[in-house]
């Protein structure tokens, strides 16, 4: 290599280094520019990323909120509507019973009833054939053991005791 010495900016590699550090200067602020948009533009957009992560939090929070509230009031809604159900069912069923209780007691009042009208019934059924039977028999007996004058003053008595007899009837 050649030295000589002379004065600074007569050697060519002090303007090489000057232009290098100027071109580096100019690059470098325009690289770093460059470099500051970039980066500020991913800034914003993380901030946008994490504003609308914070918005959808807010959000689900808020829905997580309502669904519990709704569930929690669903429950009781069930709870009411079991008791209300349960509430139902007892009446419904002591209704049944007094139902089915009077529904008895009327059956037991017709077969009651039935039963008096067939002991009426066999009564005078009864009654009938005795009156038959005793009929045939004072029959039987007047006929054999009562004469012609017998005969007629029971019937003069019985004409003469008709319009007594017809009065009480």
């Amino acid at each position: 290599m050649h030295e000589e010495h002379g004065s600074l900016f007569a050697d060519p590699r002090t303007w090489v280094a000057i232009a290098f550090i100027i071109f580096t200067l100019i690059f470098a602020r325009r690289a770093i520019e460059a470099v500051t948009k970039l980066l500020d533009a991913r800034a914003t957009g993380i901030r946008r990323e994490l504003d609308e992560a914070s918005r959808l939090r807010r959000e689900a929070e808020t829905m997580l909120a309502d669904a519990t509230a709704q569930r929690e009031t669903a429950l009781r809604d069930a709870q009411t509507m079991l008791a209300q159900a349960h509430q139902e069912a007892q009446r419904v069923g002591e209704a049944a019973r007094i139902a089915a209780t009077a529904a008895a007691a009327r059956r037991e009042k017709l077969a009651l009833d039935r039963i008096g009208a067939a002991e009426k019934a066999a009564i005078t059924d009864v009654r009938l054939a005795a009156a038959d039977i005793s009929t045939r028999a004072a029959a039987d007996v007047l006929r054999t053991s009562l004469s012609a004058e017998d005969d007629a003053h029971l019937i003069d008595a019985g004409i003469q005791g008709l319009p007594a007899a017809l009065r009480a009837a």
